[in-house]
């Protein structure tokens, strides 16, 4: 069954950044989080310049396989990793986060300061900003609102910074050997779905004014 129905017209694709709604829901970014933000550039990227401010190149599109806001927040609200995700904590103990995330009646929350990294795409962090959409599990698949958000999102992003790309997470990997791509360690990845290609396709015809770059073939 499709999600994204075919109702949508010019006027959705269009949507613009001058009538968004964001709402500061702050993740804890403490001393600790910012050491070890600093730790993970340093580490996975080779950049020490002692700030964790990041020069915005592209945005990444997640689904969050959570089902709930509130399970989310909890996800990314603490500093350090757990235990929980052994895939990724040997590559350090940073937390994963993300920049924004979008509920499922498409309310955008703001988790931290947009320019400040977030660990939610390998090689890429330096550079992108993240939008997280609650859902993407069998009962919670991703809505028409968020969708929507996602659409006035980007623009609203593309209209503060230079953005070069939108990206779906599972098309990090086709950045590898390009010049954005910094991480260090060839035999860190995972494999990733999110957030399916028919959301981020509509995503890209709603931003199609934008007249972003295609993403590397790999």
């Amino acid at each position: 069954m499709k999600h994204y129905y075919l109702l949508f017209t010019a006027m959705l694709f269009l949507s613009c950044s001058s009538n968004i709604e964001i709402i500061d829901k702050p993740i804890t970014f403490d001393k600790e989080r910012e050491a070890l933000t600093l730790q993970y550039l340093l580490e996975r990227y080779g950049i020490d310049n002692g700030t964790t401010e990041i020069t915005p190149k592209m945005v990444v599109l997640h689904w969050t396989s959570i089902p709930t806001l509130e399970n989310t927040f909890k996800a990314f609200e603490k500093s350090t990793i757990t235990s929980s995700r052994p895939e990724i904590k040997s590559s350090g103990n940073l937390n994963v986060s993300s920049q924004f995330v979008v509920d499922q009646d498409g309310t955008i929350y703001r988790l931290m300061p947009e320019t400040k990294m977030a660990r939610h795409v390998i090689g890429l962090n330096h550079c992108a900003i993240g939008i997280e959409n609650v859902g993407g599990t069998k009962d919670t698949p991703l809505t028409d609102a968020q969708l929507k958000s996602n659409i006035k999102l980007v623009n609203y992003l593309a209209s503060k910074y230079d953005i070069e790309y939108v990206i779906g997470h599972y098309e990090y990997t086709n950045f590898v050997d390009h010049e954005l791509w910094l991480e260090k360690d060839d035999n860190y990845r995972t494999e990733k779905i999110d957030p399916g290609k028919e959301f981020v396709t509509n995503v890209r015809k709603g931003v199609k004014n934008l007249n972003l770059k295609s993403v590397p073939k790999k």
